[in-house]
């Protein structure tokens, strides 16, 4: 029965984040290859990173969530609503010609994440809540894991079947899959939220004021410098991949497999196995492998841009930079659980995933002028060079804060 409420428990956690990352990558990954199809420049192709905007400023409505929430039933019932307006948005959007109507669907998109961001609150705090401490690395896997799996679905299989289907229908099914993702945590009540289900809050007033109290909590400075540094050797490319794989004759179809497809489903496994090794190897030295693993996908990235890869060398790359990413985000979202105050849960862990995010976004912006001014492989040079600095920030500042977990358990 103990196994049985654990896999009901990670399962669910998976359905959410696939949910609302598949129609996310669908929109920042699609609309960018068509884009470079249409000769847009690398530094526009850039600028539409920015629709992720409300998830940098999630953190300003997140408090109101915790405050609204005194258990996970609270967090479950934000969950249900806020997906079923994304998928109402989304549906929205398929009426709406990508080629006359470009502005428009941008405003839409701009809507739907928001609903996202407001579901990706209360998921975290709602796994907060039920994840103890030892579980935390496969349940930050099963975050990880249903990220990618998303993003294989709206950046590789999506793109395969836009190209035959066309935009309207694929809006339609990536809304009626979105609400079909909400079934389990909809299921997920009775037993599993009754027993043992306790009251987080009963005095605490939460308010935005919590944002800048989190800043001042003791030795906090360290876990925030890394948490900035951490993605930006790879994030780059990441960004620039599927514009470098359009610049060396590759088809859409092509791209979605190597990229979409191929690199998201090594990311999955690396994220899963990951999730397993932290509890065994403890989050130092998953850290610091970590760190190693992206700048050598970096320098990899770097060496092979200098010449003409082959399609193999290019399958290796995309599996080292897709397998250091799957990686990274585990060890991230386990550590940034580590540090949640009571009370706070969708609070503290969205301003730690909002810093990662913020960096991120800055990184991926100005990655496409950086590639048009010195080109792919000076962009890949600088990125190795951050990676370089990121395996020291990670031997430097990460300091172990795991504590018995006040989550409940099921």
């Amino acid at each position: 029965m103990g196994h049985h409420n654990h896999l009901k428990k990670y399962s669910t956690l998976l359905s959410l984040y696939v949910a609302q990352s598949i129609p996310m990558s669908f929109f920042s990954t699609v609309v960018p290859v068509i884009m470079r199809q249409e000769a847009y420049s690398l530094e526009a192709i850039g600028y539409i990173q920015l629709v992720k905007l409300p998830w940098i400023f999630k953190f300003l409505w997140a408090p109101f969530i915790d405050k609204r929430c005194h258990s996970r039933s609270d967090y479950r019932r934000w969950i249900i609503f806020s997906e079923l307006f994304y998928a109402i948005v989304i549906f929205a959007i398929s009426f709406f010609d990508l080629g006359t109507d470009f502005t428009t669907i941008i405003i839409m998109m701009v809507i739907a994440f928001i609903a996202s961001a407001t579901q990706d609150i209360a998921t975290d705090a709602f796994a907060i809540l039920s994840l103890k401490v030892d579980e935390r690395g496969v349940g930050n896997s099963m975050q990880s894991s249903g990220s990618f799996l998303g993003t294989l679905m709206g950046s590789g299989v999506l793109l395969v079947i836009y190209h035959f289907l066309g935009w309207q229908m694929l809006l339609i099914a990536l809304a009626l899959f979105v609400t079909l993702a909400i079934l389990p945590v909809y299921r997920f009540r009775s037993k599993q939220l009754k027993k043992k289900e306790q009251v987080v809050r009963k005095t605490k007033t939460v308010s935005l004021r919590d944002v800048g109290s989190f800043f001042r909590q003791k030795g906090i400075g360290k876990q925030v410098m890394l948490l900035v540094v951490f993605y930006s050797g790879i994030i780059g490319i990441l960004t620039m991949i599927k514009p470098f794989l359009v610049d060396v004759n590759f088809t859409v179809v092509e791209i979605g497999l190597m990229s979409g497809v191929y690199g998201t489903g090594v990311g999955v496994i690396m994220a899963l196995l990951v999730g397993h090794l932290i509890r065994r190897v403890g989050r130092k030295h998953i850290l610091t492998i970590v760190s190693f693993m992206m700048l050598t996908a970096s320098t990899f990235f770097y060496v092979i841009s200098l010449g003409h890869p082959s399609v193999w060398v290019l399958f290796a790359g995309i599996a080292m930079v897709w397998g250091a990413y799957g990686a990274a985000s585990v060890i991230i979202y386990t550590i940034a659980m580590d540090i949640v105050r009571k009370g706070r849960e969708g609070t503290d862990f969205t301003i730690q995933i909002v810093i990662t995010h913020l960096s991120s976004l800055i990184v991926a912006v100005s990655s496409g002028k950086i590639a048009d001014m010195i080109g792919y492989s000076g962009l890949f040079a600088l990125e190795a060079a951050l990676c370089a600095i990121v395996v020291i920030a990670a031997f430097f500042l990460y300091q172990d804060q795991t504590k018995e977990s006040y989550a409940y358990t099921t």
